[in-house]
């Protein structure tokens, strides 16, 4: 793709990037097939192919409208344009440094403000989302659907941990601040599986954010600043441990992105490529475990975008529950996106419902026991409509059940009710079937 750049904009190193990877796009369309705001709104300019035309629209005029801003907003970063792309388009790194530059000439409404401050303000403060999100489950039963959906009804899980005596190796966990806070049942498991498998594992304290919220909400300088507030509590610790392990799947694929970040930065840059040597997602250090007495089930695997797209990793988990005694049942449409995508399901709440029911209705097909996934963002926003939908244990909806019984079943007091077939976390599923 030919471009000529703004002189306005030249010389900057992001738009020198920007460009590079608009000239390696040779307009194929085959990402379009799998983008999931294109397949529901048939819209050109809500495809990647449209989107990157609006971006080299922007670096060449050095100007854009609400409109073609809207379109950018709409992109749920689900990179699936990525996976398919037979030229290699790095199209969310184009699409990170279009929207940074869009987000200083539109001024979205008001309404997306407030929305992306918060956003931005609150929850990368462990403190103060721990001390919102307690106070938002004393008061779940009286607070709004739309806010009632984003705080979990059940109780986190909690998990004993092994022994570890002669360790064989020693990790450094990763837990994310979302994930600490609305899901810590997550850690525990990951705790558990690693001591029971002979492994240590260390935790840092008051880890805080990696910086991905911000970023990826067109904050790039606080970002940045969050990543170098880590990597510096990071770096001396990299010499113990064997590897570092995370296990919320969107931290995981910034993590890995750092020495891109902060390729401009040589003292940053060297830090961050120390982490990337030794950074795994919990999938991947997992998947070199010996696996341990399981009791068996069938399970429908949802796996998030952040980890099948971003970080490249697609079937590790289904392999590994195989391993593990597991039966895995296929999933349609198992490379398109949840609607959840970090901030997406509160900056766009319609077109993320529709894509969380298409979801939800996929991993009822499948008639599993029990359905997983393997990121706090997708757990939330599909297990909220597991729970006002009921299923049966094979994955059924309610309505369908009800199809099927007879009206004197319909009568008889003692039939029991489908229940649902909440979405847990991977390695709280796992953790739960360790015999």
């Amino acid at each position: 793709m030919e471009t000529h750049i703004h002189p306005q904009l030249a010389g900057r190193s992001d738009v020198q990037e920007a460009e590079n990877i608009l000239r390696a796009c040779v307009h194929c369309g085959f990402c379009t097939a799998v983008c999931p705001t294109y397949q529901l709104l048939g819209d050109e300019l809500d495809g990647p192919r449209g989107r990157i035309y609006l971006i080299k629209n922007l670096l060449e005029t050095d100007t854009i409208g609400s409109d073609a801003s809207e379109h950018l907003d709409r992109c749920l970063t689900c990179r699936a344009c990525e996976t398919t792309c037979p030229s290699g388009v790095e199209y969310g790194r184009l699409l990170d440094v279009g929207r940074g530059i869009a987000s200083t000439k539109v001024v979205p409404p008001a309404s997306h403000r407030v929305k992306s401050w918060l956003l931005r303000n609150v929850i990368p403060r462990y403190w103060l989302f721990s001390l919102m999100y307690r106070i938002g489950r004393g008061l779940r039963p009286v607070l709004p659907g739309f806010v009632k959906s984003m705080i979990p009804s059940a109780v986190p899980s909690r998990f004993q941990p092994g022994i570890v005596t002669n360790a064989q190796k020693r990790v450094l966990l990763l837990g994310g601040c979302t994930q600490d806070v609305v899901t810590p049942g997550v850690n525990s498991a990951l705790v558990s599986l690693l001591t029971h498998a002979g492994v240590e594992p260390l935790q840092l304290s008051g880890e805080g954010c990696c910086g991905a919220l911000q970023y990826h909400m067109s904050d790039h300088e606080g970002g940045r600043r969050r990543m170098r507030q880590l990597l510096d509590r990071l770096d001396p610790l990299l010499d113990e441990v064997d590897a570092v392990i995370s296990s919320a799947s969107g931290c995981g694929v910034t993590l890995k992105e750092y020495p891109q970040h902060m390729k401009d930065d040589e003292v940053y840059s060297h830090k961050s490529k120390r982490l990337s040597a030794k950074l795994m997602d919990a999938a991947e250090f997992v998947d070199s475990l010996t696996p341990l007495s399981c009791e068996p089930a069938t399970v429908a695997v949802h796996t998030p975008c952040t980890l099948q797209h971003g970080q490249g990793i697609n079937g590790m988990i289904e392999r590994i529950l195989t391993r593990w005694g597991m039966t895995v049942v296929p999933v349609r449409e198992s490379h398109l996106c949840c609607g959840s995508a970090g901030s997406y399901s509160i900056m766009q709440p319609e077109l993320s419902s529709q894509l969380r029911d298409n979801k939800v209705s996929a991993l009822r097909a499948a008639q599993a026991d029990y359905h997983v996934t393997a990121n706090v963002g997708c757990q939330l926003h599909l297990d909220d409509l597991e729970r006002r939908q009921p299923t049966d244990r094979r994955g059924r909806s309610k309505a369908s059940v009800e199809e099927r019984r007879g009206d004197q079943d319909r009568r008889d007091p003692t039939t029991v009710q489908p229940t649902p077939t909440p979405i847990r976390h991977w390695l709280e599923f796992l953790a739960g079937q360790v015999g």
